[in-house]
């Protein structure tokens, strides 16, 4: 073989390898591309999901402020109902008391009354006419 037979060979080799290593270079650039387009793809939809779970949390934290509003509001209730039913009962007992009060003293009356009857059926039927 003749030496231009030799450089014509390493040339075109050179030539091919330099091809090759184009192409895989440029190769490699689009393989770095799609990657960086998967990266900003995952990237906002991170911040999508992100987004979303602020969302979805502020959420969370106004129903719970709501449902604790709501707790307190029943209660607030409740202890309400108490003290009313804590003023009747104390009404009943006053009423009570009132009521014994009353038979004592007609009772009493009675007792001093020369005209009044001993059984007392006449002062219990007013007393319950004038409560009923």
């Amino acid at each position: 073989m003749s030496t231009g037979t030799i450089i014509a060979i390493a040339v075109g080799a050179f030539v091919v390898l330099a091809l090759i290593a184009l192409l895989a270079g440029a190769a490699s650039r689009r393989r770095e591309e799609r990657r960086r387009e998967q990266a900003g793809e995952l990237r906002q939809a991170a911040r999508s999901s992100s987004i979303q779970a602020e969302s979805a949390r502020a959420s969370a934290d106004e129903q719970s402020a709501e449902a604790n509003r709501v707790q307190a509001e029943a209660e607030a209730r409740a202890a309400q109902a108490r003290q009313e039913r804590a003023a009747a009962e104390r009404r009943a007992i006053e009423a009570e008391q009132l009521t014994e009060s009353a038979r004592d003293r007609h009772a009493q009356a009675r007792t001093i009354d020369p005209d009044a009857s001993d059984s007392g059926e006449d002062e219990a039927v007013a007393i319950n006419e004038r409560s009923g």
